[in-house]
């Protein structure tokens, strides 16, 4: 964002930036910024505070006022992070002669209706929808027992997308069932990864098409970055 508001900037059009990480916000040195040294996922930093939001939103548009530029301020007050991880039961297995994450989708397919029920939206969709997503889990896993990712039948024949579809699936299905807060920062991303099948097959396919010699992309961003 702090990039792009150079970008708006020479169109003519104003531009207030929130920064989470100052050291990249100072290098980048966007017209205005407020770096705000909260959890990472809540950038206005309390959740249920609408005072506290509102007065960082409005030192945010005060930098409109400065003289000149570029203008980085730090908001007064820092947050530490409260981070848990996320408590988020999974189904117990049903059908034994399926693949353990295909299995696990089944299972948490009515707590991903509920949620879209009272929802009203989902992220689902890019390649498949709910229906497809434990096929899309099937082919993944046969991709990482030596299946050739070319030839699986890949919805949409994008590693990148059908992988977000199904997080996009897991994550609105544990909303439904989280015990606790929602979660912040990292946690469903971690509880993704670490804790179901559908995640650790998506590490394994994506290791998979990798010592396939796929090129860089194809196969890099099937999961977060940094991992």
């Amino acid at each position: 964002m702090s990039v792009l508001a150079h970008v708006f900037e020479a169109a003519g059009i104003a531009t207030v930036a929130l920064s989470s990480v100052r050291e990249m916000c100072a290098k980048v040195s966007p017209p205005r910024a407020l770096h705000c040294e909260f959890p990472l996922g809540r950038p206005l930093g309390k959740p249920n505070d609408a005072a506290f939001q509102h007065d960082v939103l409005a030192r945010a548009f005060a930098l409109l006022d400065a003289p000149s530029g570029p203008v980085l301020v730090d908001h007064p007050e820092v947050i530490e992070s409260d981070e848990q991880p996320l408590a988020c039961a999974l189904p117990p297995r049903f059908d034994p002669s399926l693949p353990p994450a295909v299995d696990e989708a089944r299972g948490l397919r009515k707590a991903y209706d509920r949620q879209l029920s009272r929802r009203g939206v989902t992220a689902v969709g890019r390649v498949t929808d709910a229906d497809g997503v434990p096929g899309a889990i099937g082919v993944l896993h046969a991709i990482a027992n030596g299946a050739d990712w070319k030839e699986a039948g890949l919805p949409g024949g994008n590693t990148i997308s059908v992988c977000h579809d199904i997080r996009n699936y897991y994550e609105e299905a544990a909303l439904e069932l989280v015990d606790g807060p929602p979660p912040v920062g990292r946690a469903m991303e971690d509880w993704f990864y670490d804790q179901t099948e559908a995640g650790r097959t998506i590490l394994a396919a994506r290791a998979a098409i990798k010592d396939s010699g796929a090129k860089f992309p194809i196969w890099f961003y099937m999961v977060a970055g940094h991992r």
